[in-house]
């Protein structure tokens, strides 16, 4: 992704100011749904997952999202018909839902209100009603604009991290609504600084927050970051076909604990995106622009295509085939925007040359509920496969690359409600997701866009979500991980071994055979707990806390960490 100039930002704002403007004509009538996404970061989707398990809502589908805030409605509405069979946890949560989606639900804005416009409301810890600095809504247009910030400290202590100690402040907007019913717009910038802190604090913030490590200006002598996601969205009204243009976050894949195609484990970054539905399938296209990274040198292009077909068999039984590919070194392809073609032979019958530069992924999933409450998903990845090598015992079996994931999700653990639990293991061969010219690496910002482990790495996850009450959240995640990395030089510089173990390093591929876990061996345990609080609507207390323990072997080494943040962050 190459980041935009001043004058660039201060163009975009502008022309979607001047379109949200124009859409102010006035009307009577409401209009029928939104057509804005319900981004990924949103405990609805957690929700919604529960009440498909549940048997409410079968047509839930988690493997793609973020959906429409007026598909999430319609799912809400259908949970409401059944609240009489609801959970006392899962009433609450679904009525605090209501009010959030209110205007989705019920086309209007009895649910809401705002601080300005008509129906003025200046109760700012408004607890009943979804507050907004402006709402409107009629015939043509339905328009929110919020407001948000927020004071966060986060700190350190530990064998590898050291003592680390910096607040930081951030401010920043969103607006967004539908045109006409078919047009959804969106925009979210924020802005923030470093309020207390040195450089060292500054460098240990950027490793542990995606949105400081991809802000340029945040580390060493700068002090501010920003970030923004933004896009125009058309969706037909029958919800059989939307085209996306923007920036935006999306994940792929049936995964509990994270995602093996397309994670949350890095930025958002532009696309144009293509949704076609049509009965039990639906197809997902995407061709976005990545930031170029290639061992600290920066490249001018790196882009992503991807192409998702998933297939519901029946209510207890999906099936997913997923395609990726990262082109370095070339602005734009018209091959590989045709969405009606495998991309894998799409790149091979493009030039040679390109062709080794770029890097091809293919996948499968499913997913299969055998009991009420109980879901369980397969995940198979394939970066390379070369069929005449696969049971070689020499360095060509490095050219077969491979990542697989099984889990399961149990709603409703021990019959507890508002509780549920994710069990998964996920495994990378060795130089999965790397790529030998060190250029097509599956990265974004240095950061891996499918699951956070490295490759030559396995990992057995368990995440617990639990709802004491319906504004008090509680996720707590542990993870076991072994793996192995290393490179190994001559007197000269030369590499002589590569053990395959870093995703940003997958030159020397074929000096050695490489075998699982061959290398210099680490095994790290990680505990990681999240709390939030949302003591009156639109006010959150977040506790976060991770202790990391890492046992490198082969110095015969161990260090403990802890890390902390504490953040109030209002959103209205």
């Amino acid at each position: 992704m190459i980041m935009p100039c001043a004058k660039s930002k201060s163009n975009r704002f502008f022309v979607t100011f001047l379109l949200v403007f124009t859409l102010f004509l006035s009307g009577q009538n409401l209009l029928k749904a939104q057509v804005e996404l319900v981004p990924v970061s949103n405990p609805v989707y957690d929700f919604l997952k529960r009440m498909q398990l549940e048997g409410y809502i079968p047509d839930y589908n988690s493997s793609n999202i973020p959906v429409s805030r007026g598909e999430v409605a319609d799912y809400l509405k259908i949970v409401k018909s059944n609240s009489i069979n609801l959970e006392t946890i899962d009433k609450n949560l679904l009525g605090d839902y209501y009010v959030e989606f209110g205007y989705d639900i019920d086309k209007n804005l009895d649910n809401s209100s705002s601080f300005l416009g008509k129906n003025r409301n200046s109760n700012i810890f408004e607890d009943k009603k979804q507050k907004y600095i402006f709402a409107h809504a009629d015939s043509t247009v339905a328009f929110f604009f919020d407001g948000r910030g927020s004071l966060s400290y986060r700190g350190s202590t530990g064998d590898s991290l050291g003592n680390n100690s910096i607040s930081l402040g951030e401010i920043g907007f969103r607006m967004r609504g539908t045109f006409l019913n078919i047009l959804g717009f969106y925009l979210n910038p924020s802005g923030g600084k470093k309020l207390s802190g040195n450089k060292k604090d500054a460098l240990f913030a950027r490793k542990y927050d995606t949105k400081l490590h991809a802000s340029s200006h945040f580390g060493d002598e700068g002090k501010t970051f920003d970030s923004f996601e933004g896009y125009l969205r058309y969706q037909s009204k029958s919800r059989e076909i939307a085209v996306t243009l923007g920036r935006e976050a999306i994940n792929q894949g049936f995964g509990y604990t994270d995602k093996l195609f397309l994670s949350n484990n890095t930025v958002p970054y532009d696309y144009i995106r293509l949704d076609l539905s049509y009965k039990i399938f639906h197809y997902n296209y995407l061709y976005g622009q990545l930031k170029g990274d290639s061992l600290g040198r920066e490249l001018q292009f790196k882009n992503i295509v991807t192409q998702r077909l998933d297939v519901k068999f029946s209510d207890k039984f999906r099936m997913g085939f997923w395609e990726s590919l990262i082109i370095s070194d070339n602005p734009f392809y018209l091959t590989y925007l045709n969405p009606l073609s495998f991309i894998f032979s799409a790149d091979i019958n493009t030039q040679g040359e390109q062709t080794i530069k770029n890097n091809t992924l293919f996948g499968f999933d499913m997913e299969i509920i055998p009991f009420k409450n109980l879901s369980v998903q397969g995940s198979l990845l394939i970066d390379d496969m070369n069929f005449s090598t696969i049971y070689s015992k020499d360095s060509s079996t490095n050219d077969n690359k491979f990542g697989y994931q099984v889990g399961l999700l149990w709603n409703k653990v021990f019959n507890l409600p508002g509780m549920s639990l994710a069990m998964e293991y996920t495994k990378l061969s060795p130089y999965t997701l790397s790529h030998r010219l060190n250029k097509s690496q599956y990265t974004h910002w240095e950061m891996p866009l499918g699951p956070s482990i490295s490759p030559n790495t396995d990992e057995i996850a368990a995440r617990l979500i639990y709802y004491p009450f319906k504004r008090l959240r509680l996720d707590l995640k542990f993870q076991h991980q072994r793996s192995a990395e290393g490179l190994e030089f001559d007197s000269t510089g030369k590499l002589v071994m590569n053990y395959g173990g870093y995703i940003y390093r997958g030159d020397g591929e074929l000096l050695n055979y490489n075998y699982f876990l061959n290398g210099n061996r680490i095994n790290r345990d990680i505990l990681t707990m999240n709390l939030v609080f949302e003591p009156v609507r639109q006010y959150f207390l977040e506790f976060y806390y991770q202790f990391k323990y890492q046992n490198l072997l082969y110095l015969n080494k161990k260090s403990k960490d802890h890390i902390f943040f504490m953040t109030f962050r209002m959103d209205f």
